[in-house]
């Protein structure tokens, strides 16, 4: 049995090709994320990156804090013991999702690698073989979102996703020069990123519903889980959860209690591969649609996330894993997106590595 050698943390600093990139809580011009790096004493290697994005996860300092607490632990033990280091990674440190994201991500990679099988095979078998996927169009005039989204529209996109701001007379207006740029054929989704209070979403959607909206994304606050299950009640509209979903334990309420008609799931957000298969698992035993949300990162994020979302059964909603393509430096080999879809990655692990 082969053994973690060394453990290591890298930085892995991203700027966006659009530095005014906006939603509704932030501008977001840099991603500073950090990568895992495992590696066992046959020198194969594993990767796992932590996102770090102060508005959404954490500032780039406390992740590489968690890190450099964490990551010594790691050194003499096998990557098949997983289970076991995540749960005393669990034991050993409160919350931190992102760094323990990279970890687990590093772990699963390194052990795909280690049995030479893609990473799907240990997340129970990818049941497809390319996963459609959708792109933002973020936050800037009408006019511009419109611009923007028929240009994504024309490479093959067929679900778009617009950031709105809160404001319901501009976002309206956002929502019908989008429609008029792209055509009927393009599927809308709206993600209001919680700055809706729900009958307020109620009066917008009444204006906006004529352009024909597929999904209405986190439109009220995290907290505001009532607000939520009206709006799933009240609207002929789909609605998901995703900052209101942040642990496994939220996904089973939310199941449970039928608070949402889909959840964003995101491999960064739940504390890793492990998390997000049991929060999979909840979702359809309650019969509540999953799509996997976009987390800002390079090829090596989006790749582990794809070979997730490959093992869900049903993905009524394009995915969101194709955001790398706007963020420049990627450190990693390519992962390209051909007619708006992304093809799982040959080979061993999570099919991508440093460039």
């Amino acid at each position: 049995m082969t053994h973690i050698v060394s453990a290591t943390v890298l930085p892995c600093g991203q700027a966006l090709s659009d530095p005014s990139w906006k939603f509704a809580r932030a501008t977001v011009p840099r991603l500073d994320g950090w990568v895992v790096r495992l590696e066992d004493d046959d020198g194969r290697i594993g990767l796992g990156y932590a996102h770090a994005i102060p508005a959404i996860t954490d500032v780039g300092a406390g992740v590489q804090a968690a890190l450099a607490f964490l990551l010594p632990a790691l050194v003499g033990q096998s990557a098949a013991d997983l289970g076991q280091i995540m749960r005393e990674v669990d034991a050993r440190l409160g919350f931190a999702s992102s760094a323990k994201a990279a970890i687990d991500m590093a772990l699963h990679d390194l052990l795909a690698r280690q049995l030479g099988v893609p990473l799907h095979v240990l997340l129970g078998g990818a049941l497809h073989t390319g996963v459609r996927q959708a792109r933002i169009v973020p936050i800037k005039t009408p006019v511009e979102m419109a611009t923007h989204a028929a240009a994504l529209a024309g490479q093959g996109y067929r679900q778009l996703k617009l950031k709105l701001s809160g404001d319901a007379a501009q976002d309206v207006q956002r929502v019908a020069e989008v429609r008029a740029a792209v055509g009927p054929e393009v599927r809308l989704t709206l993600d209001p990123n919680q700055s809706y209070r729900a009958k307020q979403m109620i009066a917008a959607f009444a204006r906006m519903e004529r352009h024909d909206i597929a999904l209405i994304e986190q439109p009220v606050p995290a907290a505001d889980w009532a607000g939520l299950k009206m709006l799933t009640a009240t609207l002929p509209v789909a609605i998901e959860a995703d900052e209101s979903a942040l642990t496994v334990a939220d996904v089973l309420r939310l199941v449970s209690e039928r608070v949402v008609d889909v959840i964003n799931l995101k491999v960064a957000k739940l504390g890793g591969l492990r998390n997000f298969a049991a929060a999979v698992a909840i979702c359809e035993s309650g019969h509540v649609a999953c799509r996997v949300g976009a987390t800002f990162g390079p090829a090596l994020l989006q790749a582990t996330a794809l070979h997730a979302a490959a093992c869900i059964k049903h993905l009524p909603y394009d995915c969101e894993l194709s955001e790398h393509l706007h963020l420049q430096d990627d450190p990693f080999t390519a992962l390209p997106v051909i007619d708006g879809a992304i093809t799982l990655p040959d080979g061993a692990g999570c099919g991508v590595s440093y460039a």
